[in-house]
């Protein structure tokens, strides 16, 4: 049953202790992901366009999808305006499905936590959803990702409830304000991330302007 190896599959990239073993996990998921996450009702992919929406005018960018997995969310933005997307993840075999949906103008391997291959300001905005989550990316690594995001643009993400506080992420924040490199434009309240299973996953959405 999808829903049971979805659960599996969760647990083994929770799990992941290094980023190699993160990859691999997600190396041996990568076929099968998207069928086994919908069958848990997965909503940020497809949720995340409206905080974009919102912030962003259609025909603005380029976009970067940071952590853009098999590229679920591209599509949807396509076809609400936005041309220029750019993804990165840290899996070829995710990125190689990331690429088949024909919505990405550039696909690069990356590492969030890690330096990017962008300049200074390059990008509108960047999102991003179930990549602050365990054993993911790092608070950090948000500090890169407002680096090549252009002034007056945006930065619009999820943050798993289980790491919010364990992760430093008020601490990331505060830090990127006091250093007047963004401010605060939204916040949501924290919801389920899975509409169907896991109903104690939250999450919320953060929206930033970079300064």
């Amino acid at each position: 049953m999808n829903f049971d190896k979805a659960n599996a599959a969760l647990d083994s990239v929770y799990s992941a202790e290094t980023p190699e073993a993160l990859a691999k996990a997600y190396a041996e998921w990568a076929a099968t992901y998207d069928s086994e996450t919908a069958s848990l009702g997965y909503l940020l992919p497809f949720l995340i366009t409206a905080w974009v929406a919102r912030h962003v005018p259609p025909g603005e960018g380029p976009l970067l999808d940071a952590g853009c997995g098999t590229g679920l969310s591209g599509p949807s933005l396509k076809a609400l305006g936005y041309g220029d997307i750019a993804g990165l993840d840290l899996s070829d075999d995710m990125l190689k499905i990331a690429g088949s949906r024909q919505a990405y103008s550039e696909l690069r391997k990356a590492m969030l936590g890690g330096p990017l291959p962008w300049p200074d300001g390059h990008f509108r905005a960047f999102f991003s959803t179930g990549v602050f989550t365990i054993g993911h990316a790092p608070a950090a690594g948000l500090h890169e990702l407002v680096r090549i995001t252009k002034s007056g643009g945006h930065a619009i993400f999820t943050v798993r409830d289980q790491v919010f506080e364990s992760g430093g992420f008020q601490s990331v924040f505060d830090e990127l304000e006091q250093a007047r490199k963004w401010r605060l434009t939204e916040q949501s309240p924290w919801f389920r991330c899975y509409a169907i299973g896991d109903p104690e996953a939250l999450v919320k959405t953060f929206v930033f302007e970079v300064v």
